[in-house]
C-alpha cells in the first residue's frame, strides 16, 4: 500500500501527528474516518499523487498519531482543535493553501477546518456525511438504529472504552460489517492495519472524545456558526452511498446548503466505506472538482 509515500510524524499543537506523504503538485490534505486511519486511501493513493502532494493523516485519538486524555468539556476532541491540528501540520509542511478529501469523522474536522481556517482551504470533498448538528437534530429511530455507535461511544467513561479494548477486531467487524456492504470491501493488509491501531493503547479513549465532543462542545460551535451567519465559503463537493443512512435518513444536499455557500453533490452507489467500496468512481468524480482551478 502507499506506493511512492513515505511515513512520517510532526509535534504540532500539541500532539504528534503521523501522516503520509508522497506525490508532487498543489497540495491535497486526505482525513479518514471512525474506526479506521488513513489507510481508507490505500486504493486512491497512488492516482491522487500524480496530480497533488498529498498528506494523509491520522487524526488525533487514532491510527499511529498522538491520543491526549480527554478533558471535562471534551476540548481536547473538538472539532476546533483537531482542525486546528491539520492547519498546523499543513503548515509546518510548507502549505499555506491546500485542498481537502475527507470522509465521516475527518469530514466533520475538514467542516471545521474550512470555517476556521477559510483562507487556507481551497476545495473540498465530503465523503458520506450530513452536518453534526443537523444529524443530531434529525435523529430518527431509524438514524439510531444505524449509527447506533453514535449513542454508544458518548455515554460516561469507563463502560465503552472498556468493551473496545476488551475485544478491538470485534469492535471493529461490530460497526465497519454492519454496512451495507459487510466487511467485503476491506483488503486483508487495510484491515490489518485498523486492528493494529484500534488495540494500540489510548485510541479507544481517543474515539470516545471524538464522539462526546461531538455531541456537546461542537454543536455548541456549529449553532454559534449558524447564529453569527458563519458559512463554508470555499466550493464544496459532497457525496454520500446511496444505499447507507445517509441517504435513508436526510437531505445531504439540502442540509448542507444551509451553512455551505458553494455545494454541488450527489449519492454514489455504495455504502459508507466509498473509498473502498467504489475507488475508481471516487476518483472521477473527486478529480475534475479538486484540480478545478476556479
Amino acid at each position: 500500500m502507499f506506493h511512492g509515500y513515505e511515513k512520517y510524524t510532526r509535534q504540532v499543537n500539541g500532539v504528534e501527528i503521523a501522516f503520509r506523504m508522497g506525490g508532487n503538485g498543489p497540495a491535497l490534505l486526505l482525513l479518514h474516518g471512525h474506526p479506521q486511519t488513513h489507510v481508507i486511501w490505500h486504493q486512491v493513493a497512488e492516482e491522487l499523487a500524480r496530480h497533488f502532494t498529498v498528506v494523509a493523516a491520522d487524526l488525533r485519538g487514532y491510527g499511529d498519531s498522538g491520543k491526549p486524555d480527554d478533558d471535562a468539556e471534551h476540548i481536547n476532541y473538538s472539532k476546533r482543535t483537531m482542525a486546528a491540528d491539520m492547519a498546523a501540520l499543513m503548515n509546518e509542511l510548507g502549505f499555506e493553501r491546500f485542498k481537502v478529501l475527507a470522509h465521516d469523522r475527518g469530514a466533520r474536522v475538514a467542516h471545521r477546518l474550512g470555517v476556521d481556517y477559510a483562507s487556507r482551504v481551497e476545495r473540498m470533498v465530503f465523503l458520506d456525511i450530513a452536518p453534526t448538528l443537523a444529524m443530531y437534530r434529525g435523529t430518527n429511530e431509524a438514524f439510531a438504529r444505524s449509527y447506533w455507535h453514535w449513542f454508544f461511544l458518548i455515554r460516561p467513561q469507563p463502560l465503552p472504552e472498556m468493551l473496545i479494548q476488551g475485544d478491538p477486531a470485534q469492535y471493529l467487524e461490530s460497526v465497519m460489517g454492519a454496512r451495507s456492504a459487510g466487511m467485503a470491501p476491506f483488503t486483508s493488509e487495510a484491515l490489518a492495519e485498523y486492528e493494529r491501531c484500534l488495540a494500540l493503547p489510548g485510541t479507544a479513549a481517543g474515539i470516545c472524545g471524538d464522539y462526546r465532543a461531538s455531541a456537546t462542545i461542537d454543536l455548541v460551535h456549529d449553532q454559534a456558526d449558524i447564529e453569527s451567519g458563519v458559512k463554508l465559503t470555499c466550493p464544496l463537493k459532497v457525496m454520500w452511498g446511496a444505499e447507507g443512512a445517509i441517504e435513508a435518513c436526510f437531505d445531504a444536499l439540502s442540509e448542507w446548503r444551509k451553512v455551505a455557500a458553494q455545494v454541488e453533490g450527489k449519492a454514489l452507489p455504495c455504502g459508507h466505506y466509498i473509498a473502498e467500496e467504489i475507488p475508481e468512481v471516487l476518483l472521477n468524480e473527486a478529480l475534475p472538482f479538486l484540480l478545478s482551478a476556479e
